[in-house]
C-alpha cells in the first residue's frame, strides 16, 4: 500500500508548478496577473506539508501547521486585493492539481484506500479554505475600521469646505450623500449580522457587504481629497515645491504602475522620451498628478487601439508632454467643457463611468496653470484625442524653503 503522504512530500514542487500554471491560465483570477510566482505560492507549500502528515499513517497530524499557513494566506490575499471568489477558485485549482499528480497512483490502489485519500485531501483543503476566509474577513475588518477612522478625521475638513467653499461643494453634494448612505447602510447590516451566530453559509454574504463598504469608502475618500485640491487651488493655498525633476523617471514610474490596468483593456502603450529634457525645474508631485490624470483619461475613453505618450524639448526654453489615444474622441462643442468639474463625456461606446468623479481633468488643468503650463486638445469623434501640455524648462518662482530646511 502506497504512502500518499510521502508521495505528496516528494511531489510538492511538481504540484506547486502545476497549480501556478493553472492559476496563470485561468481567467477567473484577475488579481493573480500582477503577482510573481513566489507571491502566488505564498503559504501553499505549508498547506501541502500539513496534508502530507494527515495522509501519512506513520506521522502525527500537523493541523496547527495547516491553520497557521491558511491564516497567513488569507491575510496576504486580503492585502493583495483579492475578492472571496478568487481565493475559493485558487483552492479549487489546487485540489485539481493534487489529484492530477496522484491519479496514476490512485488507480493502482484498492477502492477503500482511494476513498480514504479523497476524503482526507478534501478535509484538509476545506479546512484550509475555512481558515483562509477567517483571516481574510479579519483583515478586511481592520481595513474597514481604518477607513472609518480616516472618514472621521476628514469630518472637520468637510465642515471647513462647507463654510468656505459652498459653491464647489454643491457640485458633489448629491453624490456624497448617496455614497455615504451606502456606507452607513451596509455597515449597519454587517453589524447586525455579526451579532448572529456565524455559520459557513453566511460567510459569502458578509464578505460581499465588506467589499461594498470598502469600495464606497475608498470612493468617498478620493472624492473628498479631489474636492480639497480644487478648494485649495481656488483659495490660492496650493503651493509648489520646486526642485530638479527627472521627466523620464516620472513617466516611467507612471507607465509601470498603470500598464497592467491599461493592458487589461487590450490596449497598447508606447512611450517616446528620447527628446525629453534631462531635467526641469518643477514640482515633481504635481507633475506626476498631471501626467497620471491625462493617461488615465486616455485609457478610460479608449476601448481599442493604443495610447502614445511623448515628451520632448521645445524651442524658447520650453518642453511638452503629449498623450494621444485612439478612443472615442471629443465633439467640438464639448472640448471647451472637459476641464469643468463634474463634466463627463457620454458616447455611444462609453457610458458614464459610475465610479468616476468627473474631477480628474478639472484638477489637472488647474495644476497645469499652477506649473505655468498650457494645455491644448485636438480631437475627432471616432478617431481619438491628443492632449498636449507645454511647460517652461524652469518655473519662474522663488523656491520656498520647507519649515524643516529653514532651520539649520
Amino acid at each position: 500500500m502506497l504512502n500518499f503522504g510521502q508521495i505528496i512530500t516528494e511531489r510538492t514542487d511538481a504540484i506547486l508548478n502545476e497549480w501556478i500554471e493553472s492559476v496563470r491560465q485561468d481567467r477567473h483570477l484577475k488579481s493573480d496577473d500582477t503577482l510573481s510566482s513566489t507571491a502566488i505560492r505564498d503559504h501553499v507549500p505549508m498547506v501541502l506539508e500539513a496534508m502530507a502528515t494527515v495522509l501519512s499513517r506513520s506521522e502525527e497530524d500537523d493541523i496547527q501547521l495547516l491553520v497557521d499557513a491558511s491564516l497567513q494566506h488569507g491575510i496576504l490575499r486580503a492585502q493583495q486585493g483579492f475578492d472571496p471568489a478568487e481565493i475559493a477558485w485558487e483552492y479549487r485549482l489546487l485540489r485539481r492539481s493534487i489529484f492530477a499528480m496522484l491519479e496514476a497512483d490512485l488507480l493502482r490502489e484498492a477502492s477503500i484506500e482511494v476513498f480514504r485519500v479523497f476524503r482526507l485531501i478534501d478535509m484538509v483543503v476545506d479546512e484550509a479554505i475555512a481558515q483562509c476566509f477567517k483571516s481574510y474577513v479579519g483583515e478586511r475588518m481592520k481595513e474597514l475600521e481604518q477607513l472609518q477612522r480616516q472618514l472621521a478625521l476628514t469630518g472637520r475638513e468637510m465642515d471647513r469646505l462647507v463654510r468656505t467653499n459652498q459653491d464647489s461643494l454643491s457640485l458633489v453634494t448629491d453624490e456624497l450623500n448617496v455614497r455615504l448612505n451606502t456606507i452607513v447602510g451596509f455597515s449597519e447590516l454587517f453589524l447586525r449580522q455579526q451579532q448572529q451566530t456565524a455559520t459557513s453559509e453566511d460567510t459569502a454574504p458578509k464578505l460581499d457587504h465588506i467589499e461594498r463598504v470598502l469600495r464606497n469608502g475608498r470612493y468617498l475618500l478620493h472624492l473628498i481629497n479631489d474636492l480639497n485640491e480644487l478648494s485649495r487651488y481656488e483659495a490660492g493655498k496650493l503651493k509648489l515645491h520646486l526642485m530638479a525633476t527627472n521627466v523620464r523617471a516620472i513617466v516611467q514610474e507612471i507607465v509601470q504602475v498603470m500598464a497592467p490596468t491599461i493592458a487589461a483593456k487590450g490596449l497598447e502603450v508606447s512611450v517616446d522620451c528620447a527628446m525629453a529634457p534631462d531635467q526641469v525645474l518643477s514640482d515633481p508631485l504635481r507633475l506626476h498628478q498631471v501626467i497620471t490624470s491625462l493617461l488615465h483619461n486616455a485609457s478610460r475613453y479608449t476601448n481599442a487601439g493604443s495610447i502614445q505618450l511623448t515628451a520632448q524639448t521645445l524651442p524658447n526654453q520650453c518642453w511638452s508632454i503629449a498623450v494621444a489615444d485612439t478612443g472615442a474622441g471629443i465633439a467640438p462643442e464639448d472640448q471647451a467643457k472637459i476641464f469643468e468639474p463634474q463634466f463627463q463625456l457620454e458616447t455611444s461606446d462609453q457610458s458614464r463611468d459610475f465610479d468616476s468623479k468627473g474631477l480628474g481633468l478639472a484638477i489637472a488643468s488647474r495644476l497645469i496653470n499652477l506649473l505655468q503650463g498650457k494645455i491644448n486638445v485636438t480631437s475627432a469623434l471616432g478617431v481619438g484625442s491628443t492632449f498636449t501640455v507645454t511647460f517652461p524648462l524652469a518655473i519662474a518662482l522663488a523656491i520656498t524653503p520647507e519649515p524643516d530646511s529653514a532651520i539649520k
